[in-house]
């Protein structure tokens, strides 16, 4: 499998897509204007704490505020806490946790006032996006995500990623982190961490060190409601994720993205020569490698996957519905349960496709078509298992209940992402309803006699949509050499392609618009 990424710039932001073999599967914008990034650090201060929810309200800056709950607090909050009061202080050792002592870390079943006061200075760490009327979610459990590592400060723990199978390897790299961390620093080794040489795995770990001692001033000057500092803009954050050797190119159409991507990927050690492409084309560049097409096709509420049949997708404030339909696919009426089981499979990849696409978050509620063989239920969701494994963003599976429905859960870290594919039609005004063609003619003939015969008008002009000047122009003798036989007057046409098909102007001889249908 090949991937690409095609980044544009645009006056609100940065648009990214992500192509597998041509295929869009991964779209992320990212505006100018965004006041909250996921990663991002700020001081904030404890305005309210709510024993009902155990949860405090922290103003960061916004105008939601951020919540936080006990359990985002973390275990090692206290050592958090400490640290915030000596680095405010202004203590020049706060950063050096060498000679830092830890405190007490909190149990599970605590309570946040136990923990916590109003008006309190705290650093946090935004988990997620603001998203409707909910402010950010944020958390006091911070880590510094590198390419290869992730590092905790407060904690003396290394875990590796569960996806790393080899058992030798794993004993590798918690040697290496055991060896490589500070004092008072844990570490999560990332699967990407998998063969890499010692040398490079030291690099990574040093910028972390780097990032902890940025993040370390940026605290001692910081004001409550300010962000101390910010992770890494998308395009590098996505980079740092999913960056590998089936990256075929990555292309962009701006200057001072291109060569802050160059700097990306030299830190990698990847050739940027070889995959990263300034875009100069007279195309836009999403036309060039056709993803607006796909983004056009892709985003609507009906989505065609195969032989006719189709999703319907449906997004409300509590969850996300995806229906399954047949549309007109040909069934062999001998075995029918066996054309559902081939329709439900295919709709699978597309379903988990979507849900990458529009980083659909929180419940997700699939209606597959009715089956009723036991054993090609339990295939279908294993389909869906493994087709959801390319997702990077943390899910929950149900099995398939007795209706046929299939429940899962994705984590909600950024607003599903929603274009608009349809517009408001400019003639029936969504009613799905216009006048006639007998209607509309009689209608139009009306205004004209009446300006004939009553206002004495000459030389009108009646300015329409093709269909409709073409409907005058049409057969021997047309409607408008009928009109010039029973009035004695001739009705001049102008096609204007920017009217609606309904619309119409009539225009005197002076060229002033004198009635129409707007």
């Amino acid at each position: 499998m090949s991937n690409e990424l095609i980044i544009k710039k645009s006056s609100s932001g940065i648009e990214i897509a992500l192509l597998s073999d041509k295929k869009l599967t991964e779209f992320h914008q990212e505006t100018v204007d965004s006041p909250f990034q996921v990663g991002d650090f700020y001081l904030g201060k404890v305005r309210k704490i709510s024993p009902s929810l155990n949860a405090a309200f922290v103003h960061i800056g916004g105008e939601k505020d951020g919540f936080l709950t006990y359990f985002d607090l973390g275990p090692n909050v206290r050592s958090l806490q400490k640290f915030v009061r000596m680095a405010l202080d202004g203590n020049r050792n706060a950063g050096d946790l060498d000679a830092f002592e830890l405190e007490e870390q909190t149990v599970k079943t605590g309570k946040i006032g136990s923990v916590l006061k109003s008006g309190e200075q705290l650093l946090i760490q935004v988990m997620k996006e603001p998203i409707a009327n909910k402010g950010p979610k944020i958390t006091c459990d911070i880590s510094l995500p590198g390419r290869y590592f992730i590092l905790v400060p407060f904690s003396r723990q290394v875990s590796i990623s569960k996806k790393i199978g080899n058992a030798k390897e794993k004993a590798r790299l918690k040697d290496i982190a055991y060896s490589l961390k500070p004092k008072n620093f844990g570490v999560i080794v990332r699967t990407v961490s998998e063969g890499v040489a010692l040398e490079e795995l030291d690099k990574d770990l040093r910028e972390l060190l780097r990032k902890w001692d940025e993040l370390v001033i940026g605290l001692r000057k910081a004001s409550v409601g300010q962000k101390v500092i910010g992770n890494a803009n998308r395009v590098d954050s996505l980079l740092r994720d999913i960056l590998n050797d089936s990256f075929t190119q990555i292309s962009v159409d701006d200057v001072e993205i291109h060569a802050s991507l160059k700097k990306t990927l030299d830190k990698y050690n990847v050739d940027s020569n070889k995959i990263l492409r300034l875009y100069q084309g007279k195309l836009p560049i999403y036309d060039q490698y056709g993803v607006n097409k796909q983004i056009k096709s892709l985003f609507g509420k009906n989505v065609p996957f195969s032989g006719g049949a189709y999703l319907v997708i449906e997004h409300t404030e509590a969850l996300h519905v995806i229906d399954v339909n047949s549309g007109n696919t040909s069934f062999d009426p001998s075995d029918r349960e066996e054309n559902v089981f081939k329709v439900n499979t295919e709709a699978v990849d597309e379903i988990a496709r979507q849900i990458r696409l529009r980083d659909m978050g929180g419940i997700i509620v699939i209606d597959f078509i009715d089956m009723k063989d036991p054993k090609k239920k339990a295939a279908l969701h294993q389909a869906l298992r493994d087709a959801m494994q390319k997702d990077r963003a943390r899910h929950n599976i149900l099995p398939m209940s007795k209706f046929g429905l299939v429940q899962l859960t994705r984590e909600r870290v950024r607003p599903a992402i929603e274009i608009a594919t349809s517009e408001l039609c400019s003639t029936c005004m969504g009613t799905g309803r216009v006048d006639s063609s007998v209607q509309l003619i009689g209608k139009i003939e009306n205004e004209i006699t009446y300006l004939w015969e009553n206002m004495n008008q000459k030389g009108i002009t009646l300015r329409a949509n093709a269909l409709i000047t073409h409907y005058f122009k049409a057969g021997l003798p047309s409607i408008r050499m009928k009109w010039f036989l029973k009035h004695k007057r001739w009705l001049h046409l102008e096609t204007d392609p920017n009217l609606p098909i309904t619309g119409y102007e009539l225009i005197n001889a002076d060229k002033q618009i004198i009635n129409n249908s707007l």
